[in-house]
């Protein structure tokens, strides 16, 4: 039976909004708009949610075939979160991508959106959520993710610096207290 549960859709709504922060990463769009012109808004988005949900599927498939649980993951996924939350609270770059050399797909979709820190949350998240809330959250997310490349330079110009600086550093407490509960919830299942 479907367990689709509102409460659980808006959590790991705002966990993978936070996670991709595709608001925050509005001056990179606009950089790379700049660059190369034209972004496809519609092929990143399809590819990055179609990326997203064959990982929720096959992930841990993947980890069991090298040896590793899904607990271990998962707390291993709370510190990539926690690092994650302190470069949008702090305004540091702890991560370094290389510097794109086209877009749409790479960089856009992997790894902008569908990146490391996003797979690990996904199956961190697995190990909490059903599965069905999940998939509709990235759905939703996908959603948001198109309108936002659709309207990047809008929404640059509406919010303005500060505006998308208050925006980041929201998100980034919120998700430092979902890795908190995430390292909580998960650090038990490795002793047993």
């Amino acid at each position: 039976m479907l367990e689709i549960s509102l409460k659980e859709i808006v959590t790991v709504s705002m966990v993978l909004f936070a996670v991709i922060d595709i608001v925050g990463s509005i001056p990179i769009i606009v950089n790379l708009r700049a660059k190369v012109g034209h972004i496809e808004s519609e092929k990143a988005s399809l590819v990055a949610g179609t990326i997203m949900i064959v990982f929720l599927f096959v992930g841990e498939g993947l980890l069991n075939l090298i040896g590793i649980d899904v607990h271990s993951f998962a707390v291993a996924g709370s510190f990539v979160l926690f690092f994650l939350a302190l470069e949008m609270i702090l305004g540091i770059r702890i991560y370094r991508d290389e510097e794109p050399g086209s877009a749409s797909i790479v960089p856009l979709a992997f790894p902008l959106i569908a990146g490391a820190g996003t797979m690990t949350t996904l199956l961190s998240l697995r190990s909490q959520f059903h599965t069905i809330n999940i998939i509709i959250a990235i759905l939703l997310n996908i959603i948001l993710v198109y309108i936002v490349l659709k309207s990047s330079k809008k929404i640059e110009t509406l919010l303005g610096e500060n505006g998308l600086g208050v925006v980041r550093k929201t998100f980034g407490v919120i998700l430092l207290a979902i890795a908190v509960k995430l390292f909580a919830a998960n650090v038990k299942g490795l002793f047993v």
